[in-house]
């Protein structure tokens, strides 16, 4: 009875017994664990440094990731149930041998395979997979990490294999086994410097804003030039492929893949799209720089849906807020230029050319509205909301809508606006015209300025904008100028002959008509010799039509009463009252309007010789 009530009184309850039997089970599987572990783990010691588990032997590089997970599994399982085993001692040994030799596996293949972006970039259509958070481990993921790094792949056992999926196995394993921050450093130590070293060799600078102000135009067209070649390969090479690298190597945690492609590329990033607002910001900037606003501009606008893909993360949101911010102070610059240049069309005071010809404020504007043309895009977006508020002297038929569109369209946005341009430059050349003191030469230099803007606008791209009605009543407009110049610059040489030229009139009448006519056409040939027509075309009109009409009075008049007259004249003939015979007219016609300044006597009286050219500089030195 004793010994039983003894033996009763120190033996252990029930759970106690349970939980000795849990304990010898976890230690059971920690030294079966250990021993497995043990033989492939130390079989691959760091002592040996030539050796490289995942090039020498893939079967056991996966056999070592496998007793990794085993042993971290085995180590948890012991912990929960028997905090205080002997056995977590060795077992951590262990697994601190392993993580070494996984952290040197692991950097060994980062520096051993340090480009992984191909040449081409690979597709961009797989930008969609690199910002989602869905299937980041799929085999589709996989194929696309092959895809665009085909230098990664090695051939071991007939199988072509990633190095890539290689470093998310190890990250994978480093992870599960609670060492991610060890993995992420050495990531991110390694693949920042490749960001680094890659936007050095595309030319990309990390520069001050002061040392931008100091720089003078030419020097820094040429770094805009640079970055504007960088940006694209920059943002659809570097950042999407280490962006998608990243979210294939660990994939298995978001967190850690978040951390580690911002530790990698963020202060690059910065550096990239902080310099288009530096430029905005410059100091000197003028009207013929504004294309160089505009294709800052026009790049990132058309790489800003792969930033934000790309640039997704939470903790990369100050990347595409300094996109924005460089478009937005782009945008605020090129508004200050188109205002600019309306102000100074405006504002020009430079004198009326000799002989009513192109005006140089006329080709400057032209040329300038040409270039912007070719930005229709960014210039809609820059212009939208800007809105003309002069009212112009000019008739409505100038304002009409230049072409038959939504009006809040891109495309009608910028016509609208470009039209208001034009509409400003006319209305500049109508109040230079009245500086001639010659109505006609006033009408000509009208039509040769509108003609000029008429061509320019129909050999570019100004005419899908403008629109074929804009053309057809500006080119309207030119033929009403130019029938302006015809009636009121030979008025006197039609009116010297009477209406009807087969009309039976006295010799005394038909004489005195002579008189009349040739001393109008010799006044009005010599004042127009100085005067030019630029315009071939144009030109060729003008003489054809002058010619038609004058002839078409003068040599039925010529023929009927040359001879009468004739006769009047005692010991002389014809050429002493009529001095100039038909072909005479046709030959004196043929030679005007090339701009001659002989025998000028416009030159003096109307100071229309004056020629002085805008005080702004060409908007082609800005190209």
């Amino acid at each position: 009875m004793t010994g039983f009530f003894s033996s009763s009184k120190h033996s252990s309850p029930p759970h106690a017994s349970s939980q000795s039997t849990t304990h010898k089970f976890s230690d059971t599987l920690m030294e079966d664990t250990l021993k497995n572990a043990e033989e492939i783990i130390k079989r691959w010691d760091l002592d040996d440094s030539s050796s490289n588990l995942f090039q020498d032997s893939r079967t056991e590089a996966k056999q070592y990731l496998e007793a990794v997970i085993d042993l971290q599994h085995a180590m948890q399982f012991v912990v929960k149930e028997s905090a205080t085993s002997q056995l977590l001692v060795p077992a951590q040994n262990l697994m601190k041998i392993a993580i070494e030799r996984l952290q040197k596996e692991f950097f060994n293949i980062l520096a051993g395979n340090r480009y992984f972006l191909d040449s081409e970039g690979g597709s961009r259509e797989s930008t969609r997979s690199s910002g989602s958070d869905e299937d980041q481990g799929s085999e589709d993921d996989n194929a696309e990490i092959e895809s665009r790094f085909p230098e990664l792949s090695i051939d071991d056992e007939s199988e072509k294999v990633s190095v890539a999926v290689d470093l998310k196995a190890i990250a994978d394993c480093m992870i599960e086994a609670g060492y991610g921050k060890e993995c992420a450093k050495i990531y991110e130590l390694n693949r920042k410097s490749v960001i680094e070293e890659t936007l050095y060799y595309l030319g990309v600078e990390n520069i001050s804003p002061s040392t931008v102000q100091k720089m003078n135009w030419k020097d820094l067209e040429k770094k805009i030039k640079i970055w504007l070649n960088a940006v694209k390969v920059a943002v659809s090479t570097l950042f999407y492929g280490e962006r998608i690298l990243c979210d294939q190597v660990f994939s298995i945690s978001d967190s850690v893949r978040e951390s580690c492609f911002t530790g990698i590329a963020k202060d690059s990033a910065l550096t990239l799209f902080t310099f288009p607002e530096m430029v905005a910001k410059y100091k000197k900037l003028s009207l013929e720089k504004m294309f160089r606003i505009l294709d800052l501009y026009d790049s990132i606008s058309e790489l800003l849906s792969e930033i934000e893909v790309i640039f997704g993360f939470d903790s990369m949101v100050a990347v595409k807020s300094q996109a924005l911010t460089s478009m937005a102070k782009l945008r605020d610059a090129a508004r200050a230029m188109l205002a600019e240049f309306e102000s100074a069309i405006k504002k020009d005071s430079s004198k009326v050319v000799a002989g009513g010809g192109i005006h140089p404020l006329t080709r400057y504007v032209m040329n300038y509205l040409i270039f912007l043309s070719d930005y229709s895009g960014p210039i809609s977006d820059i212009i939208a909301d800007w809105k003309a508020v002069v009212k112009s002297p000019l008739p409505e038929s100038y304002l009409l809508s230049p072409i038959a569109d939504d009006g809040d369209s891109p495309s009608c946005i910028v016509s609208v606006r470009l039209t208001w341009l034009i509409l400003v430059l006319l209305c500049k050349l109508d109040g230079k015209a009245g500086f001639y003191g010659d109505v006609p030469l006033s009408y000509l230099f009208l039509a040769n300025n509108l003609n000029y803007v008429v061509s320019k606008v129909r050999q570019s791209s100004l005419k899908l904008l403008l629109g074929p009605d804009w053309l057809s009543n500006h080119e309207a407009k030119v033929e009403q100028y130019m029938a302006n110049f015809k009636r009121m610059g030979w008025s006197s040489v039609m009116t010297s002959l009477p209406e009807n030229s087969t009309a039976e009139i006295s010799p005394a009448e038909a004489k005195e008509c002579f008189c009349k006519f040739s001393l109008s056409f010799e006044e009005t040939y010599w004042k127009q010799r100085s005067w030019v027509i630029p315009d071939p075309k144009l030109r060729d009109e003008v003489k054809i039509s002058l010619a038609n009409k004058i002839l078409s009075a003068y040599q039925p008049f010529y023929q009927k009463h040359g001879e009468k007259v004739a006769r009047m004249e005692s010991g002389g003939g014809v050429e002493s009252i009529v001095r100039f015979a038909p072909d005479n007219v046709q030959n004196y016609l043929s030679d005007l309007f090339h701009g001659s300044t002989e025998n000028s006597s416009t030159s003096s009286s109307h100071g229309s010789s004056s020629r002085s050219t805008p005080t702004w500089s060409s908007p082609l030195r800005g190209r």
